[in-house]
């Protein structure tokens, strides 16, 4: 007797090497993100030390390099290895701050304006318009170049200007479960506005806006960088990747590396963070 699922085509080529990119992706970004964290306690070298004596060391597959400083030093001195690792820090810090803060904001005014729609809909979506017409990147320095630039400003700024995703996603999926089964089965029993959103509204919205936030972790640690990279991001001395790029472009022409090396751990984290992302969407297909 022939089964079910023997007469299910199997998944394609293309579909196993799309999933294996993703946990690939997702692996490596657990492997960042604990380099990050860990890394910097690992090495023997502080990303904040100077030592003019060793500046612009070649990293160790160089004529001239070695493995006490295996990705050589910059223009003071410092360890490149142990900047980038603390680079990955600041960006991940930054990437996961901007998600939770603009998914407050955005996740609040959408069920709101979803869930009691009339008014309270076209206010927020009066304010959702009014976002979408600010270009972030302009709006960033403009406000950092007036502020002054500092991690916790960087991370104010980007949060209060990425939030639009979370409000859009949050405002349709909550008009359409306000009138389901299970939320006039929870009016009939006396729950309120607050708990029904809590309890029955909130849990059907939390698969989406993971996958939200993944990209909008990805878009705040490229802000970030690119903020860094003009001088109004994170300030010197500390380590970033942008700020690393801006700095090494000086050398560029002798010690290519010093650019190169930050902007590929950039690449692969941003990367890496999408790849996350597309491996949330796969399993919230798969649920629904």
């Amino acid at each position: 007797m022939t089964s079910i699922a023997s007469t299910l085509p199997a998944p394609g080529r293309g579909e196993r090497a799309a999933r294996l990119g993703r946990r690939f992706g997702l692996a490596m970004l657990v492997l960042l993100v604990l380099a990050g964290l860990i890394g910097p306690y690992l090495i023997p070298h502080d990303p904040y030390t100077q030592d003019l004596l060793a500046r612009l060391q070649e990293p160790v597959w160089g004529e001239d390099g070695n493995w006490n400083h295996i990705l050589g030093t910059d223009q003071l001195g410092r360890d490149v290895l142990a900047r980038a690792l603390y680079g990955v820090r600041v960006s991940a810090l930054i990437g996961l701050s901007v998600a939770l803060m603009g998914g407050l904001i955005g996740t609040t005014l959408g069920v709101v304006a979803g869930y009691f729609g009339g008014p309270v809909d076209r206010a927020v979506s009066f304010l959702i318009t009014a976002r979408l017409a600010l270009p972030i990147i302009l709006v960033a320095l403009a406000v950092v170049s007036v502020v002054g630039a500092s991690l916790t400003v960087v991370v104010l700024v980007l949060g209060l200007l990425l939030w639009e995703r979370y409000a859009l996603v949050a405002r349709t999926m909550a008009a359409g479960l306000r009138n389901a089964e299970f939320v006039t089965a929870s009016r009939l029993q006396g729950c309120t506005h607050l708990q029904i959103i809590w309890s029955d509204i909130l849990p059907n919205l939390v698969g989406n806006l993971l996958i939200i936030g993944t990209v909008d972790a990805a878009m705040a640690i490229t802000l970030e960088a690119s903020l860094s990279f003009l001088g109004l991001g994170v300030p010197a001395p500390m380590p970033s990747l942008g700020l690393m790029i801006a700095e090494g472009k000086e050398n560029m022409l002798f010690q290519p590396s010093l650019v190169v090396i930050p902007s590929v751990v950039l690449f692969v984290l941003v990367l890496c963070v999408n790849r996350a992302g597309e491996s949330l969407r796969a399993v919230q297909m798969k649920k629904g």
